[in-house]
């Protein structure tokens, strides 16, 4: 059986009859919802005639999130199947529509109307082709005067957009498009958890990290036919996604940083150990010799987080296994860990010996704080550094146990 999309292109390959079950569905279109009484009809006609005109078996779910304007009663009337997620949240309620959606497929998109759901047959086209999550892109399709404010426009969407590439090379190139397509089973297999709008960034991140086939496809974003203003908050909203992102990647959150500061440390006591350093007119001596330690000491600390973060979120499913901590742990075990730490414990009491001795030649009498600290401060960083090395060991095998 071949169908017809909208744009009377025909479908490579009919989704008509998959073996899925005697109640499994080809589509099922979630729209969540929260008082959108205005709109909820529009969308709903427009996905039902579309899911007439393709010829496939099909659904409406309006996953409503506790409207109290009537958008139930009305969803009901036209046929659409109305699921009540009690627990607030735009992910929230989208897990719920997803989780009680029949079909193979699933399209999501708002019930405010901005979203074009005669554009069905473009996802299923993509997700006929092989594709596990199709997203909309509105840059490329257009967004339509007054859809977008020129905050989220021109910074929002674009930079949190830009950090997600960057931080997971990932394909996509509009996060927050509220459109868009997926295979129920790949998504669910993702084990999506956040609850409020970052919900939209775990799935593409998630997608990308797990190995799915993901692409885009032009849509067009209209300006919502609401009478009230938007549930998004722009500054409360985009936080959530920066931190969602960021917490994701320890590499940037806790690695890079930590590298860099570690080397910034070493780089500094290197170049004050022998003694004071002059640029221009101005004298670097102790106090920055002072300052790069506690910099070498801040960043090596963050290192270790980005190791617990990394080996946390494994153990609890949030970040598919890493071939290269694999290997790494083949080498780095609690011995070694435990070793090192002593061997740099045992150098810095060692330094603080030398700095006894040269205290005693002094008679234990008053001494040039110069040079004392410039014995003094390294064996500080060894000592800490080996002390956080044994400790971190512990952890780091306390946190792999269920991995072994």
């Amino acid at each position: 059986m071949k169908t017809v999309n909208s744009e009377n292109d025909v479908l490579p390959t009919s989704i008509a009859h998959e073996a899925y079950g005697p109640n499994a569905l080809d589509l099922s279109v979630v729209m969540p919802c929260l008082n959108e009484s205005l709109t909820v009809s529009t969308c709903i006609k427009k996905a039902q005639a579309t899911i007439e005109r393709l010829g496939i078996r099909g659904e409406v779910i309006v996953a409503d999130n506790g409207s109290t304007d009537g958008s139930q009663s009305l969803a009901a009337q036209l046929g659409a199947r109305v699921v009540p997620i009690e627990t607030r949240g735009y992910g929230s309620a989208l897990r719920g529509g997803i989780a009680a959606a029949r079909g193979k497929f699933i399209v999501m998109g708002d019930a405010d109307d901005s979203y074009d759901f005669n554009q069905l047959g473009d996802f299923l086209a993509k997700l006929n082709e092989g594709y596990d999550l199709v997203i909309g892109n509105r840059f490329r399709g257009g967004i339509l005067p007054g859809a977008m404010s020129p905050l989220h426009r021109f910074l929002g969407n674009p930079v949190l957009s830009w950090l997600g590439r960057l931080f997971f090379e990932s394909p996509v190139r509009d996060f927050h498009c509220g459109m868009r397509g997926f295979r129920k089973d790949a998504i669910e297999g993702l084990q999506l958890r956040a609850l409020g709008m970052e919900f939209a960034s775990e799935m593409i991140v998630k997608a990308t990290l797990f190995h799915l086939a993901v692409t885009e496809i032009p849509t067009v974003l209209s300006p919502d036919g609401r009478d009230r203003p938007p549930h998004l908050r722009t500054w409360r909203d985009g936080w959530r996604h920066l931190r969602f992102l960021l917490l994701y990647s320890p590499r940037w959150l806790f690695l890079y940083p930590g590298i860099a500061l570690f080397i910034l440390g070493i780089a500094i006591s290197l170049w004050l150990i022998p003694g004071p350093q002059k640029i221009g007119r101005v004298t670097f001596d102790i106090h920055t010799l002072l300052f790069g330690a506690m910099v070498i000491l801040i960043g090596f600390q963050s290192i270790n987080f980005a190791a617990f973060s990394k080996v946390f979120a494994i153990t609890e499913g949030l970040l598919p296994s890493d071939p290269r901590l694999d290997r790494l742990f083949k080498y780095i075990t609690l011995e070694v860990g435990l070793a090192l730490g002593a061997l740099l414990v045992f150098a810095g009491m060692g330094t603080w010996i030398f700095g006894l001795e040269y205290w005693h030649g002094r008679n234990f009498g008053a001494l040039d704080p110069e040079r004392t600290l410039r014995i003094v401060i390294p064996g500080l960083v060894s000592l800490t550094m080996g002390v956080q090395i044994i400790l971190s060991s512990f952890l780091m095998s306390v946190l792999g146990m269920h991995r072994q």
